[in-house]
């Protein structure tokens, strides 16, 4: 049974819109359309019948009294009186025919409530074979009564025996209804709106995209107070972003003059093998220097702008071949991508720059569509431990095993990779490559 029930609720999950101007349609129309479904069949069961019920047996009443005067004086020549106060006072049409069978019955339609209740009241009101046809969309209702002695037919107005106006109820009814759909869709779409420019810059935000031009605080005071939450906490980021940008600018202008002066000194001192040893250690430590404010500055500053992924994977390829190294490159879709150019090449070449130094064959793949850019990277060197593939990404954590990620450097390549890749909105994750090694696919949105 619970089985059942999650189906059921993932069915209708799956089918049901996921916007949230969609769902508010939804929460409107939906009680709507089922008050006028229940309205009508009310209408439809109890006006309607009883109106139509109560019109028939008229009708049937006063084709009961010409009955009764045709067997009250039956020696009248022709009845001509009796369908003269038929069709001037009971605007009924009769004609009394010799005797004759009465024709076969028609097909009953299956929505038709005339036929059944006028054929309840005849059977009720005069109890005699009768004949009926309440088919077509004729204004008149023809019915036959076979007397003893004779055959009694009758032309009636179809409205003096059914509710025929009745369907103006229901216009009226579904073209209000259609009208008040059409003003609270209007209201509605003002009022969400403003929700809408509201996700849309907050995500935007996320990738370090601009503020949209058109975004303002308007709406609802809720939708107000949420905007300029999210305006105020915009700026402080970016003073956070600024302020820590001026203080990592100040402290790397610094650290590199104690560096220069180092090796200024270490230019004076005689040629050997400490000299070279310190040389060593000045140049490692300003390798040191530039990853560690490469991370902590990140990219934030830099504006959103067009790459061209073809450009890049050459540039990669040539790279490869001054290494002596082939990169097989694949790329599908528009190379023509939206992000932070430098700090998205920047990503990209960490990767690269790994799957060459731990393996012999490399290929690279992007795939651009309408949602996503996926790019991967594989390789056929020695790969990495499932369990650790989330370890690599933590700063300074360099794995001692064969694959040793940033050899030589300061184990910062793939968490500068990653936060690069989630800035933009997206991720990167570590499987098994289908060479043998490592397979690194970064994957943001479009």
């Amino acid at each position: 049974m619970r089985s059942l029930s999650r189906q059921v609720q993932r069915f209708v999950s799956r089918r049901t819109p996921k916007g949230l101007y969609a769902r508010s349609l939804i929460i409107i129309i939906a009680p709507m359309v089922l008050l006028q479904s229940v309205v009508a069949f009310v209408f439809m069961e109890r006006h309607w019948q009883t109106v139509t019920q109560r019109l028939s047996a008229s009708v049937v009443q006063d084709i009961a009294a010409v009955i009764d005067m045709i067997e009250t004086f039956p020696d009248t020549p022709d009845y001509a009186q009796v369908t003269r106060i038929a069709r001037e006072r009971l605007a009924l049409n009769v004609l009394v025919l010799p005797p004759e069978p009465l024709p076969a019955p028609a097909p009953k339609p299956f929505f038709n409530i005339l036929d059944g209740i006028l054929s309840e009241e005849i059977t009720r009101q005069i109890n005699r074979p009768f004949w009926i046809d309440t088919l077509g969309e004729s204004r008149i209702v023809e019915i036959r009564i076979q007397l003893p002695d004779r055959m009694l037919r009758i032309f009636a107005p179809r409205n003096s025996a059914y509710a025929s106006n009745s369907h103006i109820f229901l216009v009226w009814m579904v073209g209000t209804s259609l009208v008040l759909i059409l003003i609270a869709i209007l209201f509605l779409r003002n009022q969400i709106r403003p929700i809408q420019k509201l996700a849309q810059a907050a995500e935007g935000f996320g990738r370090g995209q601009p503020m949209p031009p058109d975004f303002r605080v308007r709406g609802a005071s809720e939708v107000r107070r949420a905007s300029l939450a999210f305006i105020q906490m915009r700026d402080r980021i970016e003073r956070q972003i600024e302020q820590r940008t001026q203080m990592l600018n100040g402290v790397s202008h610094d650290l590199r003059t104690v560096l220069t002066r180092f090796r200024l000194q270490l230019a004076l001192l005689e040629e050997d093998e400490d000299r070279r040893e310190l040389e060593q250690d000045v140049d490692e430590m300003g390798r040191m220097l530039e990853g560690y404010l490469a991370f902590a500055k990140g990219e934030g500053g830099e504006e959103v702008g067009e790459l061209d992924l073809e450009r890049v994977f050459a540039r990669f390829e040539n790279e490869a071949a001054l290494k002596g190294r082939s990169i097989e490159t694949d790329l599908v879709g528009d190379p023509r991508v939206s992000v932070r150019p430098d700090a998205f090449v920047r990503c990209l070449g960490n990767l690269v720059a790994n799957a060459l130094r731990h393996g012999t064959a490399v290929r690279l793949v992007a795939r651009h569509d309408d949602r996503w850019l996926s790019v991967s990277v594989e390789d056929d060197g020695p790969g990495i431990e499932a369990a650790q593939r989330e370890d690599v990404f933590k700063p300074f954590v360099r794995l001692d095993e064969a694959r040793n990620i940033d050899a030589g450097g300061t184990g910062l390549g793939l968490a500068i990779a990653r936060d690069v890749a989630r800035s933009h909105g997206g991720d990167i994750l570590l499987s098994e490559s289908a060479l043998g090694g490592l397979k690194a696919l970064v994957r943001i949105p479009a």
